[in-house]
């Protein structure tokens, strides 16, 4: 049993994940060291308790990096299993590296504050927040996490009966407090709020991506109708449900499917000109795993390669049909006219009667010998 299963994880370690963990490390190094650490702003979780602690204490704040997400990614070993615990460490080992580089290694000037956006503190809140969440992003993504205290949430959350996201939350609003009753100055905690909400949108957007999924069910009378032209037109599936109204106590059928953001428009379209009276409701989807909508667009023109090849396939055996049956009439044709070798030949018995020659002829020959 253990031989398969360290088969299975090294199976599930992939280069191509640690490259892109690797540059998420290097991008969210990039947004925490070069914006939002110049201009004292602060980052959410262990990387801003670690840029606190770096700016009021000798260490550097790439240790504290360390210090602190390298016990509660150990600690949720078992918890959240050897795979996720590689890739986090990996991506943190990358972003204290670059840290350190950028702050200690490379000759940057942060005499004017942010070596990118100045002194402009709103500049540095809204895009560092930006780059640091894209970086996130990149590392939930690929399968890891660079900040530990989603670990000690996922461990902890439920013992204390609240929510993983609110632990999260309850815990930078600590820091930010605490932030502000060490440094005396609230100016930063409360830029560092836009930029964690500006980071936390910018984890969203990575991992859902910018075409979000919406989900539709539709209560209409003329359902086969209306699923036949949603999956013509989507080129995808349509679930059938089969319910009842509570007042009416009348069977009902309701249809079920997912859309990309871009699509509800003619959704409503297509279900209202099949059925005005249709009733709609529109949802956000959170998630959603089998069919991806990432690859409709793909699969809609694989449909639509693959229609056309038939088409072209029957219009080629149409045209070789017709084509058979003009050389088939011809051939027949040819076969029908009798041919001089086909003709009969004359009857050479010797008691066949000579036929008879024209005067002509006779005339012909006698002068000839003449």
């Amino acid at each position: 049993m253990k031989s398969r299963s360290s088969v299975s994880f090294l199976k599930s370690l992939r280069l191509t994940d640690f490259f892109m963990l690797a540059v998420a490390g290097v991008v969210n190094a990039a947004g925490v060291t070069l914006l939002l650490s110049p201009a004292g702003l602060y980052d959410g979780g262990f990387s801003g308790t670690s840029m606190l602690l770096g700016n009021v204490t000798p260490l550097a704040m790439s240790a504290y990096l360390l210090i602190f997400n390298v016990p509660f990614f150990l600690f949720g070993l078992k918890r959240l299993g050897a795979s996720f615990i590689v890739h986090s460490l990996f991506a943190v080992g990358v972003y204290a590296l670059f840290s350190y580089l950028f702050q200690s290694v490379f000759e940057i000037d942060f005499s004017a504050g942010s070596p990118v956006a100045g002194a402009d503190i709103l500049l540095c809140a809204l895009f560092g927040g930006v780059i640091s969440g894209i970086g996130s992003g990149i590392t939930i993504r690929f399968g890891g996490a660079i900040d530990g205290v989603e670990v000690l949430a996922v461990v902890f959350a439920k013992r204390i009966g609240i929510t993983v996201g609110s632990f999260v939350m309850s815990y930078n609003v600590v820091l930010y407090v605490v932030a502000g009753i060490v440094t005396k100055d609230w100016i930063a905690p409360l830029y560092s709020i836009i930029a964690y909400t500006v980071g936390l949108k910018a984890v969203d957007f990575v991992i859902d991506g910018f075409d979000k999924a919406k989900s539709a069910f539709i209560i209409t009378d003329r359902h086969n109708e209306v699923a036949e032209m949603l999956s013509k037109e989507f080129g995808r599936g349509v679930t059938s449900i089969d319910a009842e109204g509570y007042y009416s106590r009348t069977p009902k059928t309701v249809l079920y499917c997912v859309v990309n953001r871009f699509e509800v428009g003619k959704l409503k379209s297509v279900v209202t000109e099949i059925d005005p009276n249709a009733f709609l409701v529109i949802n956000d989807v959170t998630d959603s795993l089998g069919s991806s909508l990432r690859y409709e667009s793909r699969i809609r023109r694989k449909i639509n390669k693959v229609i056309a090849e038939k088409e072209a396939e029957k219009s080629l055996r149409d045209s070789a049909g017709d084509s058979s049956d003009i050389d088939s009439t011809s051939n027949q044709t040819a076969d029908s006219a009798p041919s001089r070798d086909s003709l009969p030949a004359a009857d050479t018995h010797p008691d066949a009667t000579p036929a008879p020659t024209s005067p002509h002829d006779n005339d012909s020959e006698n002068g000839e010998n003449r």
